[in-house]
């Protein structure tokens, strides 16, 4: 049986990648809406989103009007997943794909156990700079997605389904061998990026540069690597090395998402990072105590003004 190619695309998620993304499908023709409803629906619905200057007013659907779509994007902060996953379920049907770029290692098994593992394929964005301020979002470096089954040794279906449809898109990615290996790396440079960023309130550039920022970015990363040599994931220094040279593709004034959702004093994904190293350190019995202190501030952090 011939599978539909993908047409529509519903974006559950209005930040910075979740107007990115919509922004770059509903440029190359596909039907796009965003998913909300109260407040965030009626702000979308009046305002749209503003990506690089330039106004996007796309549909709005409330998840009671909903149907089936070919693709869903989710690009959710991870404490907000569990209670979107009702409004999720109405715009999947038979033939629905699903793509998280969502940080961290358990969005996918999340949504497969609400929506059926076989419409979920794993992915990672990285290198795209993008902040949000408001409904504006700026990007200089639209960076790339990597994205397939967990092994990609003969690439499925759904997985070409999913390519043709970012090729029309205009928008880079890769279909690694090996993804969970990726999704660890993504994994790692959160962790080291995120929250030394976070803490420091650092943009790009200071870990373009200065040595003393690499140090405590690479201090963070080292713990995850040692857990994923643990679990058999071939993650090894030279990832914390390729990392670095898509970080100098990076503007150097652009900010993680953490270091923006500090400053603007909102909820951070630090229990997903540095919370989920803590955690498999004490299951494994392997010591985190850079991590374990980096949860701790940004915990502080968190809970400004003092």
């Amino acid at each position: 049986m011939t599978l539909p190619v993908l047409d529509s695309v519903a974006v559950l998620g209005a930040g910075a990648l979740g107007s990115f993304y919509a922004s770059q499908f509903y440029q190359a023709g596909f039907a796009t809406t965003f998913v909300a409803r109260g407040a965030r629906y009626e702000a979308l619905a009046e305002n749209g989103v503003v990506v690089n200057e330039r106004p996007f007013h796309l549909a709005v659907t409330h998840p009671d009007d909903a149907s089936p779509v070919d693709l869903v994007v989710v690009a959710l902060k991870h404490h907000h997943l569990q209670g979107a996953l009702p409004d999720l379920r109405p715009f999947v049907g038979p033939h629905t794909l699903v793509l998280s770029v969502m940080n961290g290692l358990d969005s996918e098994a999340i949504l497969g156990e609400a929506v059926g593992a076989e419409k979920v394929l794993y992915c990672v964005a990285v290198g795209i700079d993008a902040v949000r301020e408001g409904n504006r979002v700026t990007y200089s470096a639209p960076g790339k997605l990597f994205f397939g089954e967990a092994d990609n040794t003969a690439v499925s279906p759904c997985v070409q389904r999913v390519q043709a449809a970012l090729d029309r898109a205009g928008l880079v990615y890769e279909t690694p061998v090996d993804m969970i290996r990726i999704l660890w790396w993504k994994f790692m440079i959160n962790v080291g990026m995120n929250q030394a960023s976070a803490v420091l309130g650092a943009p790009y550039g200071a870990f373009q540069s200065l040595p003393e920022a690499q140090a405590v970015m690479k201090a963070l990363m080292g713990e995850v690597i040692q857990l994923a040599q643990h679990t058999a994931v071939n993650l090894t220094h030279q990832d914390v090395d390729d990392w670095n040279r898509v970080l100098q593709t990076l503007s150097p004034q652009g900010k993680t998402s953490m270091l923006q959702d500090v400053e603007a004093g909102r909820k951070t994904e630090v229990e997903m990072f540095g919370g989920k190293v803590v955690a498999l350190g004490k299951q494994y019995g392997i010591p985190t105590p850079v991590n374990e202190i980096f949860l701790r501030m940004i915990q502080v952090l968190e809970q400004r003004p003092f």
